[in-house]
């Protein structure tokens, strides 16, 4: 009997989300499968470290690409599974023709309504990166914004919170993300493009585990696309059921 395929993820519920759909695809060729999370540059680290055969996914190239460079001649990029991108937004209810960029966070009637926390995820996400440098270069800061990172609880439900009391707030968030199965969430233009790119999240698989995975399971995660609004849902079913 073989071992198991071990696929790593980002240890957050949407990555978890694209990773079980990568294990019913290796399942249905009869392999078993275990599955392990951590956060960002730690979930590369076991790829590079062999504790992982498979991670689902990077980035690339803006969120993860720094990541995954010390290690890219020991593995192959198989598939882009669906094309991330980062925004802040808020919630449909602000008025566009209040807030339609972020620069008018820096003018009424955003200055009096708008909560000045921006809760973030954790530190190295790609998203909190980009949200820490526009605080400054957006001289949010000056006007008492504060960007800060925490878990996915800490953000997720600080938006759920704020928009069932109807609040004013900025969410630092992505596509494909669950609350966007949820709610209407408006991106706001952002002319500095500090946000990045949008990226291929891309399977990537170590070439030593090629063989164990065998030829006809990889050409069907070759295959594999599931797009950002079915991971939305994906995701949303995840946590629901968690």
């Amino acid at each position: 009997m073989t071992d198991p395929i071990r696929i790593g993820h980002i240890a957050l519920s949407f990555h978890e989300a694209s990773a079980r759909e990568v294990a019913r695809v290796l399942e249905s060729h009869g392999h078993e499968v275990t599955f392990a999370s951590a956060p960002h540059e730690e979930a590369f680290a076991m790829l590079g470290r062999g504790e992982v055969d498979i991670l689902a996914s990077a980035w690339l190239p803006s969120s993860h690409e720094a990541y995954l460079a010390p290690m890219l001649e020991d593995v192959d990029k198989i598939a882009v599974i669906y094309e991330p991108y980062c925004i802040w937004g808020v919630p449909d209810y602000v008025p566009q023709s209040a807030v339609a960029s972020v620069t008018d966070l820096l003018l009424e009637p955003a200055l009096s309504k708008m909560e000045l926390i921006i809760q973030g995820i954790n530190p190295g996400a790609g998203i909190s990166r980009f949200s820490a440098e526009m605080i400054k270069q957006y001289g949010l800061d000056a006007a008492g914004y504060v960007f800060r990172t925490g878990s996915e609880a800490d953000c997720f439900d600080r938006y759920e919170a704020a928009v069932a009391q109807g609040r004013w707030v900025v969410v630092p968030l992505w596509h494909p993300q669950f609350l966007h199965h949820r709610y209407r969430i408006r991106a706001l233009k952002e002319p500095k493009g500090l946000l990045g790119t949008q990226d291929d999240a891309t399977l990537v698989v170590r070439k030593e585990a090629r063989l164990r995975i065998g030829a006809a399971a990889l050409k069907d995660l070759s295959q594999l696309y599931i797009g950002n609004p079915r991971l939305s849902e994906l995701e949303d079913d995840l946590r629901r059921r968690a």
